[in-house]
């Protein structure tokens, strides 16, 4: 009997020592996650302070954005079916202010007189340009077209840009740099003489497009073009000017044609932005 009683109690023991134990575990885990649970609501309030913040700089956006969107739209005027507002309208004006009344009387909308602007623009920036037996000017309408011979801008059969071509390259970078809105396409033509065996340029082709391309460079690099103005093309000797019968022709179809070109989309687009 007594036996008996010794192993219930230590059957007793052994159980309280168990569940002591099992207890503390769960006080030390309880411990933990309370902590874990109060590092979260601490988090939990910056971030909705920050979202706050965030939030109440995004309602300020949206109002200056209304209060600007209000005004546009009460500025907001149609000029011959192309919509502008009203200070792009008084920009043009001022444009056109320069421009002589009979010289715009043929225009007919807003176009037609931004149009005959820039015409009336270009044919005064190429004043500066002298015409002679190795440049011709021809302007038809708002496209200025340039013809220079080969030996103004070249030395024979080569690409490499010669010092006489400084004077006249910066004279046509001055015209281009003067309105945002024109588009340049450089020219490279050729007489239709064969390059020499084992020559450094392998054909006609591409001297005119190297050619092209020297202009194109010098235009950028020397003279501050925009090069998204730019062209370069090569025609070798496939658009001459005369039959390729004698060296003076010959010497009339080696040149690099300079043809600028107004771009009225451009332009609106560019008011636009201003």
């Amino acid at each position: 009997m007594r036996r008996i009683s010794i192993l219930v109690l230590s059957a007793i023991f052994l159980t309280a020592c168990v569940s002591k134990k099992k207890y503390t575990a769960l006080q030390q885990d309880n411990g933990e996650l309370k902590s874990e649970l109060t590092k979260t609501q601490v988090e939990n309030e910056e971030l909705e302070q920050k979202f706050a913040m965030i939030q109440q700089r995004v309602d300020s956006y949206n109002s200056k954005i209304n209060e600007l969107t209000d005004e546009n739209n009460s500025q907001l005027v149609s000029v011959d079916g192309v919509v502008i507002s009203e200070n792009q309208k008084q920009a043009m004006r001022e444009s056109l202010k320069s421009v002589p009344p009979a010289y715009m009387a043929t225009a007919k909308t807003l176009k037609d007189s931004m149009n005959l602007a820039l015409e009336f623009n270009l044919k005064a920036s190429m004043d500066n340009i002298e015409e002679d037996e190795d440049i011709a000017v021809n302007i038809e309408q708002t496209v200025v077209m340039i013809s220079i011979s080969d030996k103004m801008l070249f030395n024979s059969g080569s690409y490499k840009i010669s010092n006489k071509a400084n004077e006249i390259l910066q004279k046509i970078a001055n015209v281009i740099n003067s309105e945002e809105s024109l588009d340049v396409m450089v020219e490279g033509h050729t007489d239709n003489k064969q390059m020499r065996n084992n020559a450094a340029v392998k054909d006609n082709w591409d001297l005119s497009v190297l050619r092209a391309t020297a202009v194109v460079k010098k235009l950028q690099d020397d003279y501050n073009v925009a090069p998204e103005q730019l062209i370069a093309a090569g025609r070798s000797s496939y658009m001459p000017l005369t039959d390729n019968d004698s060296e003076e022709n010959r010497s009339k179809n080696r040149r690099t044609r300079i043809v600028i070109l107004p771009n009225i989309d451009k332009f609106f687009a560019m008011m636009e932005s201003k």
